[in-house]
């Protein structure tokens, strides 16, 4: 599994000119997920967000977690995190899960991270969407399991 991560005052996903989720202070999570990947991989990601450390404390310092602050979380599919760029001018995607499999792993890493007290919202597996990221700091980190 691969992620992207951005700490945002603000985000949402929209397919066709709907909105489908919205949050507001909370962290917006791009998720990519390998042929190999399955349940070690999302219940260790899930765990580590949940408790990550990346929210300021009453002294502006950078030690609060997303519960500690009381935020929101928006997983959204993104199979383009496994992108091979080495050869040629055209990404490679071979890396990339296939949708079966993808698919229900994608949407158990964010029901994991409601059983950790995470409110979650997620876009549509394999739709073409429009992600709105306000992101805050700006805070973004990358992740792998």
């Amino acid at each position: 599994m691969r992620l992207v991560l951005q700490r945002v005052s603000h985000g949402r996903v929209q397919v066709e000119g709907h909105t489908l989720a919205e949050i507001g202070h909370g962290i917006v999570i791009l998720l990519g997920i390998g042929p190999g990947d399955g349940e070690e991989q999302a219940r260790y990601l899930a765990e580590k967000i949940a408790n990550l450390r990346i929210f300021k404390d009453e002294n502006g310092k950078i030690n609060c977690s997303i519960l500690d602050v009381g935020g929101e979380a928006m997983v959204v599919s993104q199979f383009t995190l496994y992108a091979d760029t080495r050869k040629g001018r055209r990404p490679s995607f071979t890396q990339a899960a296939p949708p079966e499999i993808a698919s229900p792993l994608v949407a158990h890493f964010a029901d994991l991270l409601k059983e950790r007290g995470v409110p979650t919202k997620t876009g549509e597996f394999g739709a073409h969407m429009l992600v709105e990221i306000a992101n805050d700091g700006p805070v973004t980190i990358w992740m792998e399991r």
